[in-house]
């Protein structure tokens, strides 16, 4: 309707009524234009119109007022004038009396103009999400941590356990007195979590990135077998009081009602073990691209240059990788606090899911059997090689005795 209006010259239209709508009102117009008829002429080969409003007429008041305009349509061609009611409606949905009103329109109103508040709403729950917003920060830089002279010297940040888990602490910083009860709110506060794993793994939480250094170097004291380079990962956490279900998740994020030790327990463990996961799968990525080029040069040269100690070390390595992935992460353990509370192994079950830590580990054990596999084939050219050799020894030696033995024959004879 709008388009129609736009393309009509700037006309005014005063409407008279009785009843006032309390809603932004819109005319519609129930019949169309008259369109100027083809002339039959052949000496008029065009025609031009164009009408201005002759009168108003006012509609008695009724539950859906109607106003009557007449347009007066002017043309070129035998200079005739048409007149012509075209009536216009009104939409109310509750009419309500009110003084008679006078409405000027001189240019067409788009539909752009009419808003209904949707984008300040959606501004608003953006704005409360992101002031509601937690950063949470995972980092692995050493494969052991002594959990126990880390609590020592950690006493008044340490926060007792809730279950049979022994593997990993969880540290307070920041404002101690307050204490997260079961409904407490982590977000817009000064308070600071840190999950620290014996694995190596250490999860923030509401920890600023330049503060990062200072927390690590907390733990760095007590950690052994640092790692040459950090691995880092980053997720976020988001409360919403008002969310309808227990937790909801989205893309790099988890919306939770509210988050507090138990959540953050949980969180931290799916984390902790994703990033350590990480480590160990480029460590056997990188034994997979070794054995990669030895089997390349083999195609080459029909033969390839490795001692049996490397073999022996990439043995050590890989069995090892399998047992830290196993036993230290405790991968395919569940969570206490996830079978107790059926909300946090929602949680539990969701990152698992989100991280593709069974894929992830699916991975992991397909390229540690092709590891395996060339570990056998490698191990029995060895072999293969070793015993030559020993064959071989065995022959010279034969050959030595067998000549020394016709040189002493030959020398008796004479």
């Amino acid at each position: 309707m709008w388009r129609s209006i736009r393309q009509l010259p700037s006309f005014s239209v005063r409407t008279a009524r009785t009843q006032a709508l309390p809603y932004p009102s819109f005319l519609s117009f129930s019949a169309s234009l008259p369109k100027p008829q083809s002339s039959s002429s052949s000496s008029s080969s065009s025609s031009f119109y164009f009408f201005t409003p002759a009168k108003t007429l006012r509609a008695t008041a009724t539950s859906s007022p109607t106003t009557i305009i007449l347009w007066t349509f002017n043309g070129s061609r035998g200079g005739g004038n048409a007149t012509r009611g075209v009536p216009a409606r009104c939409l109310s949905s509750i009419p309500t009396p009110q003084p008679e009103t006078m409405v000027d329109w001189n240019d067409a109103v788009s539909c752009s103009e009419v808003g209904d508040g949707g984008d300040n709403d959606n501004g608003r729950t953006l704005e409360e999400d992101t002031k509601r917003s937690i950063p949470v920060r995972a980092y692995f830089f050493s494969t052991s941590v002594d959990l126990r002279r880390l609590v020592e010297q950690n006493k008044q940040n340490f926060i007792p356990p809730t279950s049979r888990m022994t593997n990993y602490v969880v540290l307070k910083f920041g404002n101690l007195a307050s204490s997260p009860g079961p409904s407490a709110f982590i977000s817009g506060s000064d308070s600071c979590f840190m999950v620290v794993f014996q694995y190596g793994s250490i999860v923030l939480f509401n920890v600023r990135e330049h503060e990062v250094d200072e927390y690590l170097k907390i733990v760095e004291k007590h950690a052994s077998g640092l790692l040459p380079e950090m691995r880092k990962d980053e997720y976020e956490v988001r409360e919403k009081p008002s969310l309808n279900t227990w937790m909801q998740g989205g893309l790099d994020y988890i919306m939770l009602q509210f988050l507090n030790i138990d959540g953050i327990r949980t969180i931290g463990s799916v984390l902790g073990q994703s990033i350590a996961l990480d480590y160990y799968v480029r460590q056997v990525d990188g034994m997979v691209g070794e054995f990669t080029d030895i089997n390349r040069g083999m195609e080459k040269t029909g033969t390839f240059t490795m001692d049996s100690k490397k073999l022996f070390q990439i043995v050590g390595k890989a069995n090892s990788n399998l047992a830290d992935v196993i036993l230290k992460l405790g991968l395919f353990e569940r969570s206490d606090i996830a079978w107790k509370d059926a909300k946090y192994a929602q949680i539990w079950e969701f990152l698992r899911d989100e991280f593709e830590l069974t894929q992830r580990f699916a991975s992991l054990d397909f390229k540690l059997k092709f590891v395996e596999h060339n570990i056998r084939f490698l191990q029995e050219i060895l072999q293969n090689r070793k015993s030559d050799f020993l064959e071989w020894l065995i022959i010279v030696l034969i050959s030595t005795e067998i000549v020394i033995s016709l040189y002493d024959l030959i020398k008796r004879s004479l």
